[in-house]
């Protein structure tokens, strides 16, 4: 009773909408309700409708490419990963608000649209190579808010494993499946900087350009202090070039080989006596 008594809160977004608890009206993912407040206040996915390209045209345009990806991200940050949860999700009370337009009134996207709009609309060359940016760009518009004074990126790769003869998969035998091997690059925060798909069977490394230097660029003007790390596939001599040409500090694992064991043989003694409560740690270095 005395919680029915408190004030309801609304969100900027859609002021119709009100925040209360009663247990006859009740949607399990209410939450995402704040995650969209702040989209709001940050502009984040109406980015999307500058940089997306629609084909669609007349009765196929039932909801904007803008609350179409709000669907997809959002069903996805909900725990949905597949499109067939469209058909739950899309009568939703709390997705309907957040995707909005249409949605409010009728009904979120259906499987056939949310599946349309994955595979054919995103896919497109066009809308691939926004969808890279994009990711930079809500970084960046965080970043202007949290005025960040230091950048440390962390670059690796994964496996995205495969089912049936999908275009680009192939065996990996370091993750011994078939998969896709995509590379990330993510920030301090966990934010995705930007990421590419690639075929399952390239190297670690591979077209590491593509990824790092339009990160590169866009911190290029700031003054701020940056770092990078990264395992043994990034131990290239043009990775350092680039790293040290832009003034980054990189901490970047070397490849174990009889060269390194030698250089730090001497440090692999066992020492004599108890062990000390404390680690005790030696640093060492040299040319290589």
């Amino acid at each position: 009773m005395g919680e029915s008594k408190k004030e309801v809160l609304r969100v900027q977004f859609d002021p119709s909408v009100k925040l209360e608890f009663q247990g006859a009206k009740i949607t399990s993912d209410g939450g995402l309700l704040l995650f969209r407040e702040m989209d709001e206040v940050m502009g984040l996915t109406v980015l999307a409708e500058r940089v997306l390209q629609d084909p669609r045209t007349g009765q196929n345009t039932q909801h904007t490419r803008t609350a179409l990806l709000r669907q997809a991200v959002y069903g996805r940050l909900a725990g949905y990963e597949d499109t067939n949860d469209a058909e739950r999700l899309r009568v939703d009370p709390a997705l309907r608000q957040i995707v909005g337009g249409r949605a409010k009134k009728h009904l979120a996207a259906s499987t056939s649209q949310m599946s349309r709009f994955e595979t054919e609309i995103l896919a497109s060359d066009e809308n691939v190579q926004a969808l890279a940016d994009l990711c930079g760009r809500w970084i960046s518009e965080a970043n202007r808010r949290s005025k960040t004074k230091k950048l440390i990126l962390d670059m690796d790769s994964s496996e995205s494993q495969t089912h049936g003869r999908q275009e680009g998969s192939a065996w990996n035998g370091h993750f011994e499946c078939t998969c896709y091997h995509p590379l990330f690059c993510f920030n301090q925060f966990g934010d995705l900087e930007r990421a590419m798909l690639r075929n399952g069977n390239v190297a670690s490394a591979d077209d590491w350009r593509s990824v790092l230097e339009p990160i590169i660029e866009r911190y290029r003007g700031l003054d701020i202090r940056r770092f990078f790390r990264g395992d043994a596939a990034f131990a290239d001599p043009r990775v350092y070039q680039c790293l040290e040409v832009e003034r980054y500090l990189y901490a970047i694992r070397l490849p174990a080989n009889a060269v390194l064991h030698r250089e730090i043989k001497p440090l692999l003694t066992h020492p004599v006596g108890h062990p000390s409560k404390k680690p005790v740690v030696w640093y060492h270095d040299f040319l290589y």
